[in-house]
């Protein structure tokens, strides 16, 4: 078997741009599963320091649009330029809740990881994000969640003490009834993903985890905690 890409990177190098699961082995699984060919638009939205436009780029050959709110577009630029991807990754700072600067039908491709939940966890981002997309074009989000239903009055013990409302934790089926209310998307894959576990592992090696994370996971947190998938094809 193949050594996934992931693995082969470089460790320091993702242990200091991680900022949460490692977004760069879970963007690999995700591109796994999606029809992506060199040279296509890809929209990496919320790319935080731009480890998945990396995958998307340097492994698949896609052209990337790596726009996040809170990394500045210019401290991106500078690490893809030490990569040799200037030419492949184009930085941008975006508030995906505000106006969107780009050309409706541009990207054959939406990408978001461990980030769609703090700005689409609700009915208004699909619709005005889906006119960005060609026709028959892919959006496709990864979110942490959890395996079950859990709110403030039934948490479980290990979670209680830490959970906070800006988690924005939900399970697998309280995202795929959102996306089902959008009636120009045709959803093509809700599942849990296989690389949860292994990267919530990789992020607990940075030291941002050991001092936010090795509590909650101490506490034994971690084994309610899920990744969600969810692509969708506009019609």
């Amino acid at each position: 078997m193949n050594t996934p890409f992931t693995d082969r990177y470089d460790r320091q190098f993702l242990i200091d741009t991680m900022m949460g699961p490692n977004a760069m082995r879970i963007t690999e699984e995700l591109a796994g599963q999606l029809p992506i060919t060199p040279g296509m638009r890809i929209l990496d939205l919320g790319c935080g320091t731009g480890i998945s436009s990396i995958l998307l780029a340097e492994k698949h050959g896609a052209t990337v649009f790596a726009a996040d709110l809170w990394i500045p577009p210019t401290e991106n630029a500078e690490r893809f330029t030490r990569l040799g991807l200037d030419s492949t990754i184009i930085p941008l700072s975006i508030d995906a809740t505000k106006e969107i600067p780009f050309a409706h039908g541009y990207f054959d491709m939406i990408v978001s990881v461990d980030a769609w939940q703090y700005f689409g966890g609700n009915e208004d981002m699909l619709p005005k994000l889906l006119p960005y997309l060609k026709k028959r074009g892919l959006i496709a989000v990864v979110v942490p969640g959890f395996i079950d239903h859990y709110d403030e009055g039934n948490l479980p013990k290990e979670v209680e003490p830490f959970w906070a409302p800006n988690w924005y934790f939900h399970p697998l089926n309280w995202w795929k009834t959102l996306w089902e209310k959008e009636p120009r998307l045709k959803i093509t894959s809700v599942r849990e993903m296989d690389s949860c576990g292994k990267a919530w592992d990789d992020f607990m090696e940075c030291p941002m985890a050991q001092e936010e994370m090795a509590p909650i996971m101490k506490a034994g947190a971690g084994h309610y905690f899920n990744l969600i998938e969810l692509v969708g094809q506009k019609i």
